[in-house]
């Protein structure tokens, strides 16, 4: 028995910046590229256009009947993209040592894609992540602190990082000038691509 290859690989870009044309953003931007040139559909999210409410810690999402996450705010209609994505990009500027809070907002929300009950919504998604920070060190900025969140993050919930693309920008656009960063942010989109194939 064969199997019929997909397709068109869903990819969904979480944009976790206040700056639509922030370096973080750049970065997604030459994902963007790369996955569109490898044949993949993509959508962009801009979390900062969200009202998305902190996760409340009320456990409603983990009842063995649950139907998903009972805050109603605008994650209820970022789930159904969140699931029929085949591979997510993330994209975020480093805020104090870390991830932006939207950016930790919606990485929250998601815990209502798990369940003791049900298998992992989020497991064998293909994960690309894009971060920039200011300062020219990875780890005295802190960067090396979010990209590790990630890497927890998504070891726990069975999803799959592709890769990983971080560089040094102070002004926004100013990424765009690391012209070896750009290529690489390019080949992740089409590796998330083969990844998802």
């Amino acid at each position: 028995m064969t199997t019929t290859p997909k397709t068109h690989v869903r990819v969904l870009i979480l944009l976790g910046s206040p700056r639509k044309n922030g370096n973080s953003s750049g970065l997604a931007q030459a994902i963007q590229k790369g996955a569109a040139t490898a044949g993949a559909a993509v959508e962009n999210v801009y979390l900062n256009g969200l009202h998305i409410r902190p996760c409340q810690a009320c456990y409603t999402c983990q009842k063995p009947d649950a139907k998903g996450c009972r805050i109603e705010d605008d994650m209820q209609t970022l789930y159904p993209k969140l699931i029929q994505a085949d591979a997510w990009v993330i994209a975020s500027p480093v805020y104090w040592f870390t991830v932006s809070a939207q950016t930790k907002l919606f990485m929250d929300r998601c815990f209502a894609l798990i369940s003791d009950h049900r298998p992992s919504l989020m497991a064998g998604k293909k994960i690309g992540v894009a971060m920039s920070y200011g300062d020219v060190d990875c780890f005295r900025s802190g960067c090396v602190n979010a990209l590790r969140t990630f890497q927890d993050a998504y070891r726990y919930v069975g999803a799959d990082i592709v890769g990983m693309v971080h560089g040094s920008a102070e002004n926004p656009g100013d990424i765009k000038a690391d012209a070896a960063l750009m290529q690489a942010a390019e080949q992740l989109g089409r590796e998330l691509v083969q990844a998802a194939v």
